[in-house]
């Protein structure tokens, strides 16, 4: 379970070094084999390659000719890079993908459950502020009905 937050830096080749805490599990997981794909909200999500596999399935079954699904194909799929750990726990990440995020020196690595997202610093940080407007959006779509099923009843 990848949780918290880590503020690290991407060398002037691209390395991103995995913090400790997650290497031997990473190690467990995947053999340190894992995804790195662009997400549509401007980060990356990186994944163990066994929890990647079963979403690149369902992505790859959904039809072709509906256009939302389409699009998620060609950005989560059509932009997913195999990368491993290096002997010093790094990850290379490719250009392609630095440029989606905005990577440059400083980025956060954001613990998801059976992922991470990477972010450079000042769009985590414009993430984290609009949080604030959290409990006023669940308001509001509690009001309209909008509010998920899954979140109905739900406590902290």
């Amino acid at each position: 379970m990848f949780r918290g937050l880590n503020q690290l830096a991407v060398d002037g080749k691209g390395r991103l070094a995995i913090p400790t805490r997650y290497r031997d599990l990473l190690m467990e997981r995947c053999g340190g084999r894992l995804v790195v794909t662009a997400d549509p909200s401007g980060c990356l999500l990186l994944y163990p390659f066994a929890d990647w596999e079963p979403i690149e399935k369902k992505l790859n079954a959904l039809s072709s000719f509906n256009p939302v699904s389409r699009q998620l194909q060609r950005i989560l799929v059509g932009s997913a890079s195999d990368v491993e750990l290096d002997t010093a726990g790094r990850i290379l990440l490719p250009p392609m993908l630095r440029r989606h995020a905005r990577l440059e020196k400083e980025v956060v690595l954001v613990g998801q459950g059976n992922k991470f997202e990477i972010w450079n610093e000042p769009d985590w940080q414009a993430q984290y502020e609009a949080a604030g407007e959290l409990p006023e959006m669940l308001n509001t779509a509690l009001q309209n009905g909008e509010l998920p099923e899954e979140l109905k009843g739900f406590s902290l």
